[in-house]
C-alpha cells in the first residue's frame, strides 16, 4: 500500500501536533514533516517532497507566500489551505494562487481524513460552508473585470484604415490616401471585420466613432 506523504505547516504547536497525530494514526497517510513558518514549509517541502502540504495562512512569512513558492517547484505537491479564515479575499486569493483545497479548522477529524483522501485522489476540496460562495463567484464574473475592447487588437495600419473608413471613404479612396492598392485595403477590411466581430463596414465605423469621436 502506497502511503500519502503529508507535510503540516502551522505555527500553533498544539493544533499542528494534533493534526499530525490524527494523520499519523491513519493507515493511508504518513507525516513526513512539520513546519511553523512559511519559509520552513517551503524548505521542508523541497527536502521531503511530500504528496500533500496542509498550509496555514497566518504563519510567520505568510501561508500565501509559501503557497506561491511551493507551486513554483517543477513537480509541486497538492497544497490545501487549513485555516480559520472565512474571508472572501483569503479564499479566492488562495484558490487563484494555486491552492487545491481550502479547509476550515473547525472540521472534524473524520471529515479531515475524507478531505485528505479527496485531495490525494486528485479532486479539489472546499469546506462545505464556502463551496456555494466559490461556485457563485465562478459563475459570475467579478465586477472589476471588463471585457477587452476588440479595437485594441487592431494593428497600427488596421486602425489607420478603419479611421479613414469611419470618415466615409471608400476602399479606393483609402488606398489613394495611404498609397495602397484597393485590393490590399479590401483585404485589410476583411481582417478588421473579423477582429471586431461585426458584419459590415458600417458597424465597424460606428465602433470607431464610439472609440474615437473626433473621427
Amino acid at each position: 500500500m502506497t502511503l500519502l506523504r503529508v507535510l503540516i505547516a502551522d505555527d500553533h504547536p498544539l493544533f499542528r501536533e494534533g493534526v499530525a497525530a490524527l494523520l499519523g494514526s491513519h493507515e493511508g497517510t504518513q507525516v513526513v514533516g512539520q513546519a511553523d513558518t512559511g519559509r520552513n514549509a517551503v524548505d521542508l517541502t523541497a527536502a521531503h517532497q511530500p504528496d500533500l502540504v496542509l498550509l496555514d495562512l497566518s504563519m510567520p512569512d505568510g501561508g500565501l507566500w509559501a503557497l506561491g513558492e511551493i507551486k513554483k517547484f517543477d513537480t509541486p505537491p497538492v497544497v490545501a489551505i487549513l485555516t480559520v479564515s472565512e474571508e472572501d479575499d483569503d479564499v479566492f486569493t488562495a484558490l487563484k494562487s494555486g491552492a487545491d483545497g481550502y479547509i476550515l479548522k473547525g472540521i472534524g477529524g473524520k471529515d479531515l481524513l475524507a478531505a485528505v483522501e479527496d485531495l490525494a485522489a486528485g479532486r479539489s476540496y472546499v469546506s462545505p460552508g464556502l463551496a456555494m460562495k466559490v461556485l457563485q463567484a465562478m459563475r459570475s464574473p467579478a465586477k472589476e473585470q471588463t471585457e477587452e475592447d476588440p479595437l485594441d487588437s487592431l494593428t497600427a495600419r488596421e486602425e489607420e484604415i478603419l479611421r479613414l473608413v469611419a470618415t466615409g471613404k471608400s476602399n479606393k479612396e483609402v488606398g489613394r490616401t495611404l498609397d495602397l492598392q484597393e485590393k490590399t485595403v479590401k483585404h485589410y477590411m476583411t481582417i478588421i471585420l473579423q477582429k471586431l466581430q461585426v458584419r459590415n463596414r458600417t458597424e465597424a465605423a460606428l465602433m470607431a466613432h464610439d472609440r474615437w469621436p473626433e473621427t
